[in-house]
């Protein structure tokens, strides 16, 4: 009994089962699909011709070949209007070549001319070269960047002084500047940030610009003078010189550059009271 009741006293220690997880299966993002759509190609750099026509067969002179990374190997391309691939080796039989022309700068290409728009599209060498595929998504992310940039120009050019804004006008209008009144200079100013904001931009932040202008009005009112070959910069009272212009260098640019020297911010001093 004494045996029975010990071993009754004994506890057996449940088994732990070791629950393997299942692996993770592996979420490969799906390949795009091909859509079928009407496409317009056009000539990069606004080109616009009366016509251009592209190479559309593989020649001694004219390299038309794909390489594909599966297989590792060069496969020419043709555009042939019988023929349902633009790849050689996947067209059967007679083909008929056709021609590959912009007119007036682009190329309308309907849905039913798969073999043509996925030549162009997948497999020409000249696509981002030579030519693009209009997107309507890629024209909207453009035009977007164009009015953001637009309405941080305007709001640069609305809290602007009038001597920065003389400046930055004296780049694109020159000594017609001299002649404008405040509220023609303000107009001119947001008119200039409106239509080329990202030249207005750079001016804006360029110092040497207004430094440039610091030079131009000193010279308009006859406190300093540039010599006639543009190589001399003296003083119009005294007629010592100031400074020589380096060699291709605008006269200007480089007074500015002279101007934040430490013997050009002596100068600088001596003029700005003279205005």
């Amino acid at each position: 009994m004494a045996k029975k009741a010990k071993a009754e006293a004994v506890e057996v220690a449940p088994q732990e089962v070791a629950v393997k997880a299942a692996p993770k299966k592996e979420v490969k993002p799906a390949k795009p699909n091909w859509e079928i759509k009407d496409r317009v190609y056009y000539l990069k750099g606004n080109k616009s011709p009366l016509t251009l026509t592209i190479p559309s067969r593989h020649t001694k002179k004219h390299s038309l070949l794909y390489f594909d990374e599966k297989t590792g190997k060069q496969r020419e391309i043709r555009y042939a209007t019988n023929q349902d691939s633009p790849l050689v080796d996947e067209q059967k039989g007679e083909a008929t070549l056709g021609h590959i022309m912009f007119k007036d700068g682009d190329l309308k290409v309907p849905k039913q001319k798969q073999n043509l728009q996925k030549l162009l599209s997948l497999y020409h060498p000249l696509k981002g070269r030579v030519y693009e595929e209009f997107s309507a998504v890629e024209e909207a992310v453009d035009q977007l960047d164009i009015l953001d940039l637009q309405i941080d120009a305007l709001n640069a050019a609305r809290s602007m002084d009038v001597d920065q804004a003389e400046a930055i006008l004296r780049v694109e209008l020159g000594s017609k500047v001299n002649a404008m009144s405040s509220k023609e200079l303000r107009r001119d100013l947001l008119l200039f940030a409106r239509n080329n904001p990202a030249l207005f931009i750079n001016l804006a932040n360029d110092e040497n610009v207004q430094l440039r202008n610091f030079a131009i009005r000193a010279q308009e009112n006859s406190i300093i003078s540039l010599s006639q070959d543009q190589r001399t910069f003296t003083w119009v009272s005294t007629g010592r010189k100031l400074m020589n212009v380096p060699f291709d260098e605008n006269p200007y640019s480089a007074f500015a550059a002279f101007l934040k020297t430490d013997e050009g911010v002596e100068i600088y001093k001596s003029i700005d009271k003279k205005l």
